[in-house]
C-alpha cells in the first residue's frame, strides 16, 4: 500500500514493472490517491499507467524547474548551499548569502589552470600551490563547470 503513485515509483517504467511483478505473485497493489486495487482489471492497469506516465512528467518538469531556479540565483550571484566553491568567499548581504570572488584564491586557481594546460601533473601543482593532488583535481573539475 502507498498513499501516493508519484511517492511509490521512481518512473513510469518502473511502476508498471513492479505491477506486473506483484501481479505475478498473486499481491494486489493499494494506492490510496487512486481509490484502492489498481491490479484488479485491466480499466485499473490502463489508468495506472496513464497517471504513472504523468507522474514521471511532473518529476521532470520539477526537476528542470528546481535546475533552472538555481542556474538563475547564482547568475545572481546567491549562494545556494553545498560547499564553499575555490575562489569565492560567502558572505550575508541582508538575509541572502552571496558569493564574492575571492582575488588570492582566483590567483591560485588561474596558476593551476596554466599549469595544466602547460602538461603539469596534479602531483606537481599541488606542490606549488600547497593543495594535495586529489585536491587540485576537485577544484579544477569544478572550476570547468
Amino acid at each position: 500500500m502507498s498513499a501516493k503513485l508519484d511517492r511509490a515509483f521512481r518512473s513510469a517504467a518502473d511502476a508498471l514493472t513492479v505491477l506486473e511483478e506483484l501481479k505475478a505473485q498473486g499481491v494486489g497493489l493499494h494506492l490510496i490517491d487512486l481509490g484502492g486495487d489498481v491490479i484488479g482489471n485491466g480499466v485499473s492497469k490502463m489508468v495506472f499507467t496513464i497517471l504513472a506516465a504523468v507522474a514521471e512528467g511532473e518529476r521532470d518538469r520539477l526537476r528542470e524547474r528546481i535546475r533552472d531556479a538555481k542556474r538563475h540565483l547564482a547568475s545572481q550571484g546567491v549562494f545556494s548551499g553545498g560547499k564553499r566553491p575555490f575562489g569565492y568567499d560567502v558572505i550575508l548581504d541582508g538575509e541572502v548569502k552571496k558569493r564574492v570572488v575571492n582575488q588570492a584564491e582566483q590567483a591560485v586557481l588561474e596558476r593551476m589552470k596554466a599549469m595544466r594546460r602547460d602538461g603539469a601533473t596534479l602531483r606537481a601543482i599541488g606542490a606549488v600551490t600547497g593543495h594535495g593532488p586529489k585536491s587540485v583535481q576537485r577544484i579544477l573539475e569544478r572550476a570547468a563547470r
